[in-house]
């Protein structure tokens, strides 16, 4: 033969990024991501949507042993529609416990449910106020929601977090909030 095969290719989601060791961020995963995020040997995939989640979805969830949470936040869509900070405040309990670590947390564009996540989560960090906003912005782009600003600057961090399983990344921080 004259030819090489050709590995798979691996195909990240939509909006993919690592937030820190361990914690990913995305749009809604399809099959063509499947090979890439097995690659990641995912604990646990967090959808933050009310949305059904796909079958095959949950099929590769069985067959990767991964743990599957699901926050039904809707989106924070002015005047009538708010993140729940109740929901926002688990979902980060989870997402700072080693024993649901590598997570990939995704809704279905991986802009707003999941950059109001992180940037609560950068709270807890200690970051800034800009920092964070930047880091919303890269993601939001051109439809960036000041109502989900507003919630990210609004937050409390008074979450009580087992500092047993905070993730190492974590607890570099100064000062941070638990």
């Amino acid at each position: 033969m004259f030819y090489k095969e050709i590995p798979s290719l691996l195909v990240p989601p939509l909006n993919f990024a690592m937030v820190s060791k361990g914690i990913y961020r995305s749009g809604f995963p399809n099959t063509k991501n499947f090979a890439f995020l097995k690659k990641l040997k995912l604990k646990s995939i967090m959808y933050l949507s009310p949305d059904e989640y796909f079958e095959e979805n949950y099929q590769f969830m069985k067959e990767n042993n991964i743990q599957f949470f699901q926050y039904k936040i809707e989106g924070n869509k002015e005047p009538f529609k708010e993140i729940s900070v109740e929901d926002i405040s688990n979902a980060l309990i989870k997402v700072l416990d080693t024993r649901n670590l590598p997570m990939l947390i995704h809704c279905n564009k991986g802009r707003h449910r999941v950059g109001c996540l992180i940037g609560c989560l950068r709270k807890l960090q200690n970051l800034s106020m800009n920092s964070i906003f930047d880091e919303y912005r890269r993601y939001a782009g051109p439809k960036l929601r000041i109502s989900d600003q507003e919630f990210i600057e609004i937050f409390p961090t008074n979450i009580k977090l087992n500092r047993e399983y905070l993730p190492e990344s974590f607890l570099k921080f100064e000062k941070p909030h638990f």
